[in-house]
């Protein structure tokens, strides 16, 4: 979550009532033998035949020994990539751009404001005054994203991004960069909704190594804030079968069926209040090649902060989605849908996440763990039901409330209070979660809480300034299980703090509040961070610090799974938050989100502005070398 977006709707906040496909899939086959690639068109995933490596020589069976044609020679195999993390640590700074390691180079691809669709791209020193002239830009703050493959399209030379905005940069719609809800003309609110939701556009490598936008392709489209919206699922009846919006666009997933799932990390409209609240908290599918059903919010899947989506699946094609709550208190989730999906018509999959039960989870102190189902009439959601409310952040229990949960409807409108009143575990802000691509582990960042007073297992720090990553594994790997058994995986913090809670137990660079999360299909992990940039961090040297001061600007990690060291890979300019991983293939180029930077980045003399770079080596070698 942009620290932007938390105070934005802050004080619009409700009161609460207190196709991966096994050993087929693409991160599979990438990871068995990169120099393969999948074709994904109209829901068929197929391999492409290998080049042949030539002819074998002809063989000579005359007797008479007369010299035959000379054999071609068999080419050289070239070496197969390194996947070996080689690259040597940034250095902890706070400069004004995005530092990498030696060997490394960074391109800025898409900037909040360039072209999506066709129209005229934001010139600095203007301010638009009309939503026609926003709808075809790229939105702000960008967040999560997703890589696409195009048929007949070298994946790793080209296809599709979709990339969440969370929320706008103001400092390009508005002079002064404010905006309030309570004041705004209705054209300025339709230029702010203009600036949230997602871009899907075709990207392409130059003969220069470099990727761009692929101007004009129709695939390039913007999903904002003023876009209608089909609901499905039970909730649809409740909340409206069309949705005009969706917002705080944080973080993402896909499906194993080729379609984009946005998260909406607001259970409330702050830059619309004449809108209602309950049409927003709700994971929207796309289908970025404008294939299947429109844009759809899927109620099945509840209603709260989202943060990302991310899955696993099985052999007969079940598949569990797993999401966490960016709130304090908030929950980890998982959505199983009541039937597998197919792997040779995507079609069949249209409605599949409308139909499934939603689970929340209980972490015991055993390091065992179960999903409850969040089922009307299920552990005691029932009429009068009764919500202990947020029990983490007081030493004095708050007053519980009563709640009636009379159908799913209600259970799926208040998520996060159904969750609570089935037992689900309160975790200290659940942001990313990412799956192995042996389905072995599942990982979780849990940002921070420094609210939080009573402490249990898997939330063992109060005051827990700078978070900590959770590990857990369904019991027989299955997406279908309804019990887990989990660890903490590491505690954040800076060893050198004269607090012992937030010295935390990095084993190398040290790092604070994790947040975006991501094992790529070589199994290496990776975490970005979004620490408050001002806010507290503890005492250091004898003096009080802020976060700046303990880790520098925020930054980019690869963490060892075994040994747990950990090495930062990139450091962002300042004011930004790091987030969004996405990759080609062959792991070659990354594709990473540098959300609300605030200094001169990334054009000098420009005013800042939220962006997607692409990371890659000058050697042509897989990142991580």
């Amino acid at each position: 979550m942009s620290h932007l977006t938390d105070e934005a709707r802050a004080l619009f906040r409700d009161a609460q009532p207190t196709i991966e496909l096994g050993d087929n899939s693409l991160e599979a086959i990438v990871a068995a033998n990169p120099g393969r690639r999948s074709v994904l068109k109209n829901g068929l995933i197929g391999l492409s035949m290998l080049p042949l490596l030539g002819s074998l020589a002809a063989c000579d069976d005359d007797d008479d020994g007369a010299a035959g044609p000379s054999p071609t020679p068999t080419p050289t195999p070239a070496p197969a990539p390194s996947y070996a993390i080689n690259f040597a640590s940034v250095a902890i700074n706070t400069n004004d751009t995005v530092t990498v390691p030696t060997g490394y180079t960074v391109d800025v691809l898409l900037k909040a404001g360039d072209l999506v669709e066709a129209g005229t791209a934001f010139v600095p020193g203007t301010f638009p005054t009309s939503v026609s002239q926003t709808a075809a830009w790229a939105g702000g703050n960008h967040d999560g994203m997703e890589y696409f493959e195009l048929s007949g399209t070298d994946p790793n030379v080209g296809g599709l991004l979709a990339i969440n905005h969370e929320y706008p940069d103001l400092n390009i719609l508005f002079s002064g960069a404010s905006y309030n809800a309570a004041t705004a003309t209705q054209a300025q609110k339709e230029i702010v909704l203009s600036a949230v939701g997602i871009s899907v556009v075709e990207v392409a490598k130059g003969s220069d190594g470099k990727f761009a936008v692929k101007a004009g392709s129709r695939f390039n489209k913007r999903y904002s804030g003023n876009t209608d919206y089909r609901t499905g699922g039970p909730a649809a009846g409740v909340i409206g079968t069309t949705i005009r919006g969706m917002l705080n666009n944080c973080s993402s997933g896909r499906t194993p069926w080729g379609t984009y799932l946005t998260c909406e990390e607001t259970t409330n409209n702050y830059l619309d209040t004449a809108r209602p609240n309950n049409q927003y908290g709700w994971v929207v599918e796309i289908d970025p090649y404008q294939e299947l059903a429109p844009p759809t919010k899927r109620t099945p899947m509840g209603r709260f902060s989202h943060e990302n989506v991310a899955y696993l699946s099985n052999a007969s094609n079940r598949v569990a989605f797993y999401m966490g709550d960016d709130s304090t208190p908030g929950c980890i989730y998982k959505f199983v849908p009541d039937q597998a999906f197919s792997t040779t018509n995507r079609a069949a999959n249209t409605n599949l996440l409308d139909y499934g039960t939603l689970y929340v989870a209980r972490f015991n102190a055993d390091g065992t763990g179960e999903w409850r189902a969040l089922v009307q009439g299920q552990h005691g959601l029932v009429r009068g039901a009764v919500d202990p409310g947020n029990v983490s952040q007081s030493t004095t229990p708050p007053a519980p409330v009563t709640v009636n949960f009379e159908t799913q409807s209600d259970v799926l409108i208040n998520t996060q209070s159904a969750a609570r009143v089935a037992g689900g575990t309160i975790m200290d802000r659940p942001e990313w979660i990412t799956v192995a691509p042996n389905g072995q582990s599942i990982f979780v960042t849990l940002t921070n809480n420094s609210g939080r007073r009573v402490t249990d297992t898997p939330n063992p720090r109060v005051q827990n300034l700078h978070g900590h990553i959770i590990k857990f594994r369904e019991n027989g790997d299955s997406p279908l299980a309804t019990g887990f058994t989990w660890e903490i995986f590491l505690l954040a913090g800076n060893p050198s703090l004269a607090e012992a809670n937030l010295k935390g137990n990095i084993n190398g660079d040290y790092f604070s509040s994790p947040d975006g999360l991501r094992i790529d299909p070589q199994g290496r992990l990776w975490v970005q961070t979004d620490h408050n940039l001002t806010g507290n961090a503890g005492t250091l040297n004898g003096a009080a610090a802020n976060m700046v001061q303990a880790f520098g600007n925020n930054s980019m990690y690869y963490v060892d799974q075994s040994t747990k060291q950990s090495k930062r890979f990139l450091v962002g300019p300042t004011g930004c938050e790091i987030t969004g991983i996405a990759y080609t293939p062959d792991l070659k180029s990354f594709f990473i989100n540098i959300q609300h930077p605030d200094g001169n980045w990334p054009v000098s003399g420009q005013p800042p502005r939220s962006s997607t770079i692409v990371v890659r080596r000058t050697d042509g070698q897989p990142v991580g070398n």
